[in-house]
Parts: C-alpha cells; structure tokens; sequence
C-alpha cells in the first residue's frame, strides 16, 4: 500500500538504480561483528549524498510550482546546501543560500574549501547570517524580497527536512528492504546519523511497514534526545499522513544523543578515529559531521553490547567533501 501511495507524487528520476548494500569485510574481521554498509554516499549527484533522494521530490514540487530559483539554507560546509546547488545548475534554476558559521571558526578551509568551494562552482548565491535560530523565517523574508525582484523562488527546507523531502527516504526504506530480504541476512539494527530528521523518519517509516522488527536508530548529530524525538516523531507522522498511510504501531523511535559533542559542527575524537580505521579498512570516506560520529556509536555500541546478536547496518549518507574543511582537526 505504502509504495502504491508514494507513487502518486512526482519525483526527478535521477536515482535511477539502487545504491550499493555492501558487507565490510576488514572491518567485521576487526570489529568481530558482521558490519554492512548502504551506500547513499554514492548517489550519483555533486560527490554524493542523502540530499539527493528528499531533492529528487522537492525539486519536482518546485518545478511543477513553475519556480525558477531554490532557496536554502545550513552551515557553510552544508552538504544539503551543497547538493541543491548542484541540482539547481542541473536543472537550469538558480540557487541561493542563506549560510551560518555554526562553530564560530575563521580557519580559512572552513570558510573556502570543502563544499563551501563547491557552491561557488555551482554559481550559488551565497548571504552568510549571524545564525539561523529561526530559519523557516529567515527563508520566507529571503523569498520575499527575490519575488520583489520579479523571481519565482520554492523554499527547500533546512536539510530538505518536510513531508514532501521525506518521501525520498520512504523509498530509500522501500528499497532497502528489497535488498535485506534478498540479501537474506537477519539484521540487528539500522544505525545512521540523525539531523535535521528526514532521513531518519522516512526511512523508520518505509523500513516499518517492511520489517517491522528491524530497529533503526538515530545517532543525534546536533541536538539530545528530548530535542531530536519530537522532531522525528512529527515529521514520520506528518510524513504517513501526506501518504495517506497509517503510521505503523511498530514505528519505534530510537535515539542516542552521546556522540555529537561538543556541538554540532565540531570534530570529536571518536568520530575522527571512526574516519581513520574506515578508511583504512576499507577505503571508505566518512564526514566528520555525521557519518563519523554515527559510525563512532556503531563501534562504541558493539564495544558496549548495547546491540542485540546479529549483523548490523550502517546508512553512509555521504559528506566526504567537509573532510577537506577541516583540516585542522587531524593536526590538534
């Protein structure tokens, strides 16, 4: 039923393949547990990247809307700013972006390389704001001065995070339960990082009308739990009533919020030698802003057995192109 619903609204069909569900060899000899990996870092966009799957939808939305500029907004190294910049360009449309400096940093690799680089390849439009505390409205202000201008702009939501964005993660979840149940491997869990929550709800909810026992948990990049649950929370339900599907009694929504210190933005650790001993197993990039702190709680969870038996996956949702923002933090 819930695939029948998602084939009502339009979409971009750039993601025309599924990506890769993969076993970790190295690691899960390391690690001692067997680890596989689905690999939205190579969605075949802008370097990659989980943005693509919620801009295949909005950037429909916005076309049949006759927009001819998408607005957005995140931190300089935004890989969701990055990636609908990219789709802009591709599409003929014009992009701006309202940027934050989230950390307060002034290392110029920060400011200029990485995907603040790339966004200026893809002739964005960039205005850096003190912060965006508020940036539904910091957006609509942006729109209404470019339709002054006589532009037609469409708001894509921080992280592409609103039903409409989800419904590309409803489907990465329809697909990924095609490919767990063909691979016929048992899995404990889904781990993945958990943001702006879009992601993470349309995935447990795609994923719970499929395997309704399969846990998926969120490993909060930017905010503690009693901050993230309810964003989840209301965005799967906004998102099942935009389907016009039941919100699954099995939908459980599970988060650790131990991993994303000191603040979002900001390197750790552990994240930074989750990207060391990946990297090094298995030649796989990750971020230092999500997927490194995720896959931090990944092994600290097999470290701590807080899984139950089985193998576990990990959602890689891209953002290699913020390693070369920071590179100070391998020499601190």
């Amino acid at each position: 039923m819930i695939s029948t619903q998602l084939a009502r609204f339009p979409r971009l069909n750039l993601m025309q393949t599924a990506t890769p569900l993969e076993r970790l060899e190295r690691l899960s000899a390391w690690l001692g547990r067997d680890i596989h990996i689905k690999r939205d870092d190579l969605t075949p966009l802008a370097l990659g990247g989980n943005k693509l799957r919620k801009l295949e939808y909005l950037a429909a939305d916005a076309l049949a809307q006759g927009a001819d500029t998408l607005i957005t907004a995140g931190a300089i190294q935004s890989n969701h700013v990055r990636q609908t910049a990219a789709l802009a360009a591709r599409l003929g449309l014009s992009c701006f972006a309202l940027l934050e400096n989230p950390i307060g940093t002034t290392a110029p690799d920060y400011l200029g390389n990485g995907n603040r680089l790339l966004l200026d390849l893809f002739d964005a439009r960039v205005e850096l704001v003190e912060n965006l505390d508020n940036a539904p409205a910091a957006l609509e202000a942006l729109a209404a001065r470019l339709r002054t201008a006589g532009k037609r702009p469409y708001i894509v939501p921080v992280g592409g995070s609103s039903p409409v964005g989800a419904l590309g993660y409803v489907r990465a979840g329809l697909e990924l339960a095609e490919q767990i149940q063909a691979s016929g491997v048992d899995f404990a869990a889904v781990v993945l990082a958990s943001g702006s929550a879009g992601t993470h709800a349309g995935l447990a909810l795609g994923l719970s009308h499929q395997l309704p026992e399969l846990p998926v948990i969120g490993v909060t990049v930017s905010r503690d739990e009693d901050q993230q649950r309810p964003k989840v929370q209301h965005l799967a339900e906004a998102t099942a009533a935009l389907l016009a599907v039941p919100l699954p009694e099995s939908l459980r929504i599970h988060l650790w919020d131990e991993y994303y210190g000191p603040r979002y933005g900001e390197p750790n650790a552990g994240g930074l030698a989750a990207i060391k001993l990946l990297a090094a197993q298995e030649g796989i990039l990750l971020d230092p802003v999500y997927t490194a702190k995720a896959m931090a709680a990944l092994l600290d969870g097999v470290g701590r057995q807080r899984f139950d038996d089985g193998p576990l996956l990990f959602l890689h949702t891209g953002g290699a192109p913020a390693l070369f923002a920071y590179t100070d933090a391998w020499s601190a």
